[in-house]
Formats: structure tokens, C-alpha cells, sequence
């Protein structure tokens, strides 16, 4: 299996260019329910250790629907197929240009979720701006074990997300452990109490957001996945759902340009236009590097070819 590393603020992205099961043909939110439902051991293998690492997505390259998409891709992490990654795109793009497939300028990418615009400004800098994005619910109440109540906003920025601000644990490196340990336990009531998106979705992601104490920084979130690692960069699906969140608020004008920051200090420059459904359409900007060419390698005889489940 033919793959190219890269990372986006910290979290990487593992693009697939080949050796991947033949998911067919048809929308691509049916070819990602494929590839959830048929090829779990597949999608597993490549992101458990020993081949791939904690919070690690990769980015399955397939044939777009719509001709005027580069390619198309599906997105995953060890435990979820993903409807969109912000970052990922953000490396997938980057990946691309590193392969001569296409250059500086504005290109067109067919996701499960719906068609993203990326516009490549030179070779580890792009712009996704993001499918339409949309708060759902305001202020919900969680009751929370070990916790107690707990309020955020359901909003979708690609994926779903339960979004606390202000965060009740400062959003800090040293606090990363107990950070996590509270999302999961936010995730897990927010599915066992029904909150979620309009059509019973379940909440996939948790963000803990707070101010920034740096100047020229509008805030920092902690966020946490569906594989139960923390994102490295500021989360782009996780973004948009936050700028959803804020223009809802009336507290960001449309056209007006923030800079969000990770736990571990990485940074996105982000601003929405409204979209046409009444919600918004974000830009996400941001730096990928890539870091390996790799053939993986899946012998018969390795006790661990399908990873490590532990």
C-alpha cells in the first residue's frame, strides 16, 4: 500500500494512493458506509499501531462523483469513518501538490460530507472552505458522571460536535490527561441522553474552548476525537462548527478573521460567510508538512497485521 505522511499543526494525515479494497462506485457517502461496515479490520489495521500512531486519519484516495473534483476521498481514523477532516484536507491538498498533481491555485474535493474548495497559496499553505456548517442546539444540559451538569452547544462543521465554552478545565498541555478523560465522559452521556443532530446523529467529537492569553490569539480549544485522541492542530470540522457557534451569537461578523489555537499551540486562521441554509460557510487556513513515503506492508505471517488492539 502506497502512502505519503504529512502533518497539519502537529496531526497527521496518512494520504492512501493505492492497495485499498475496491469500495465501488456511487456517491461517496455510500462508498465510506462500505467501507465502515465491510472493511473494518482494513481501515483498523492501517491506523492501530504498530503501522500507525494515536490520533493519526487517513485520507483514502477514490474516484470523485462530481467531474469537476480532483479526486475524491474518504477519511478515517481507527475507530470511525469520517464524513470530513479539516486537517486532513489541509494535508491531502499539500500531498497532492508534493505530487505533481496539482499547483498553486483554487482546486475542488468530493468528501462523504459534500464538496470542499481548497485554494493552494504555496507549498505547506491552504484555505478549505468547508462545507456549510450549522449550531443545532444552544446551552443543552448534560448530566455528566463525575462531573455533574455540564452546558455546550450541538453543532456540525463535517462531523458532530458538543462544544463547552468556557472549557471547566484550563485548556493547557499539563491538563491534556484530564481533559480527555472528561470529553470521553461528556461523548459517552451526550449518545446515552440523545443529544445530538437533528436527525438523531451522535455527538463523534468534544471541544473545551477558552480565551488565549497570547496577543493577536482570539482563543484555544482542546478537542477530542472519535478514537479517544486529543487533535494536535486546532481541528478544522471543529472550527467550523465553533464559527457556526459564534456567528449564531452575533459575536463574529461574516468576513471577519480570527486565529484559533490549539492545546498544543498550533494555529488555524479562520472567518465564515453565511451560507445559504442559514448557517455558515467556513475558511480554515492553515500549514502541512509532509514527512514520509512508505509502501506498508501486510504479511500473512504477522501476528500483528491487523495491529494492535490494546
Amino acid at each position: 500500500m502506497h502512502v505519503i505522511d504529512s502533518h497539519t499543526g502537529g496531526e497527521p494525515t496518512r494520504v492512501i494512493l493505492d492497495g485499498a479494497p475496491d469500495l465501488g462506485t456511487g456517491p461517496l457517502a455510500e462508498r465510506a458506509r462500505r467501507l465502515a461496515t465491510e472493511h473494518k479490520a482494513f481501515y483498523r489495521s492501517v491506523m492501530l499501531e504498530p503501522r500507525g500512531q494515536p490520533a493519526m486519519v487517513a485520507a483514502l484516495l477514490v474516484e470523485p462523483v462530481d467531474p469537476t473534483c480532483v479526486t475524491g476521498v474518504i477519511y478515517f481514523d481507527v475507530d470511525a469513518v469520517l464524513g470530513m477532516c479539516g486537517h486532513g484536507t489541509i494535508g491531502l491538498t499539500v500531498t497532492l501538490a508534493h505530487l505533481g498533481r496539482i499547483g498553486v491555485g483554487i482546486h475542488r474535493i468530493e468528501t462523504p460530507a459534500g464538496v470542499v474548495t481548497v485554494e493552494l497559496h504555496d507549498a505547506n499553505t491552504v484555505t478549505v472552505t468547508n462545507i456549510e456548517s450549522r449550531r443545532v442546539q444552544r446551552a443543552v444540559t448534560l448530566d455528566v458522571a463525575g462531573l455533574g451538569p455540564v452546558i455546550g452547544d450541538i453543532a456540525y462543521g463535517g462531523n458532530w460536535f458538543f462544544i463547552i465554552d468556557p472549557s471547566p478545565i484550563p485548556v493547557e498541555p499539563a491538563n491534556i490527561r484530564q481533559m480527555t478523560d472528561a470529553a470521553i465522559a461528556i461523548r459517552e452521556a451526550s449518545i446515552a441522553q440523545g443529544v445530538g443532530g437533528e436527525q438523531g446523529e451522535p455527538v463523534d467529537h468534544v471541544i473545551f474552548q477558552e480565551p488565549s492569553p497570547k496577543d493577536g490569539i482570539h482563543s484555544r480549544n482542546f478537542v477530542l476525537c472519535p478514537d479517544d485522541a486529543y487533535d494536535r492542530s486546532p481541528c478544522g470540522t471543529g472550527s467550523s462548527a465553533r464559527l457556526a457557534c459564534l456567528a449564531a451569537d452575533g459575536v463574529l461578523a461574516a468576513g471577519e478573521e480570527i486565529e484559533q489555537e490549539s492545546v498544543i499551540g498550533s494555529t488555524y486562521r479562520l472567518s465564515y460567510q453565511p451560507g445559504p441554509g442559514g448557517g455558515v460557510i467556513p475558511a480554515i487556513t492553515g500549514q502541512a508538512y509532509v514527512m514520509a513515503e512508505a509502501r506498508l506492508i501486510f504479511d500473512a505471517n504477522d501476528p500483528f497485521k491487523e495491529g494492535i488492539e490494546t
